[in-house]
């Protein structure tokens, strides 16, 4: 599932092509997404309106509109916005199709369709059900090792899954979780309140430096992941953990292994992470 780094890929790369584009015709071609979509409400509230600013909260896209209202987009599992001619062949499992009044389109498709897209009022998103529990993003100032030590207190849970909890932190995905504790070297079994402060110092700045250089790869592309333009990310090739058990530690030198928990695979060092 595409995370932060991936998310906010997109949104750069959507930004320069859609500022200031009119919405000139809206299509639903398979309103069957996650929630599913209503072809004359997503016309009445888009059709006739300007692109004013691309923003993002936590795996959201956020593309705010000249009236009153911001367009949400969630890209679930596999969904991918494309940016394209207006005659450029459709794409299977294309659902929506935005057309623009300089003959792009902008649509998005999605094999899995658990992906999201919906109209809200912009003074009204930050108590939307799927916003208002968010916690803090991970680059920001509010984020801190010592806010995620007060907020791990008495928590039992593993640090890895209390990294993913998007109630603490949003955006730190599976790779990234796995990615950051190596690089701070704490086991990801860890009880999360068994961390002390200069702990979590170190893991607070693995967690920033593993996301800022998947941002600047332009995320990680292990299958369905693609920017606007078509792009794949790079960050793949710096994965110290991620996908490698068996292989040998590039710090130590010990086999990387794999462990399951809540249901996702974890990556890590016996040597480097105990």
């Amino acid at each position: 599932m595409p995370e932060l780094p991936e998310v906010e890929t997109v949104r750069r790369s959507l930004e320069r092509r859609l500022l200031g584009r009119r919405i000139a015709a809206v299509r639903v071609l398979n309103p069957k997404l996650r929630t599913p979509l209503r072809q004359a409400s997503l016309r009445r509230r888009l059709v006739g309106q300007n692109f004013v600013g691309l923003g993002r909260r936590a795996k959201y896209l956020l593309l705010h509109l000249s009236g009153s209202d911001i367009l949400v987009l969630h890209l679930g599992m596999s969904g991918r916005l494309l940016f394209v001619p207006g005659a450029a062949p459709l794409e299977a499992h294309t659902h929506v199709r935005l057309g623009l009044d300089d003959g792009n389109e902008l649509r998005y498709r999605d094999h899995r369709r658990f992906g999201r897209l919906f109209v809200v009022r912009r003074h009204l998103l930050p108590r939307h059900p799927l916003f208002s529990h968010l916690g803090p993003e991970p680059l920001e100032p509010g984020c801190t090792a010592a806010y995620f030590r007060a907020r791990s207190r008495g928590v039992r849970r593993p640090v890895k899954n209390f990294l993913m909890d998007a109630t603490v932190v949003v955006g730190v995905g599976n790779i990234y979780a796995s990615e950051a504790l190596h690089r701070a070297g704490v086991h990801p079994a860890t009880p999360a309140a068994r961390l002390t402060l200069p702990r979590w110092e170190r893991v607070h700045a693995a967690v920033q430096s593993t996301l800022q250089e998947a941002l600047r790869a332009g995320g990680t592309t292990l299958s369905d992941f693609r920017a606007a333009d078509g792009s794949a990310g790079e960050f793949q090739v710096q994965l110290a953990v991620y996908g490698r058990a068996g292989e040998p530690c590039g710090r130590c030198g010990r086999r990387l292994r794999r462990i399951v928990q809540a249901g996702r695979s974890t990556f890590y060092c016996p040597g480097c992470q105990r």
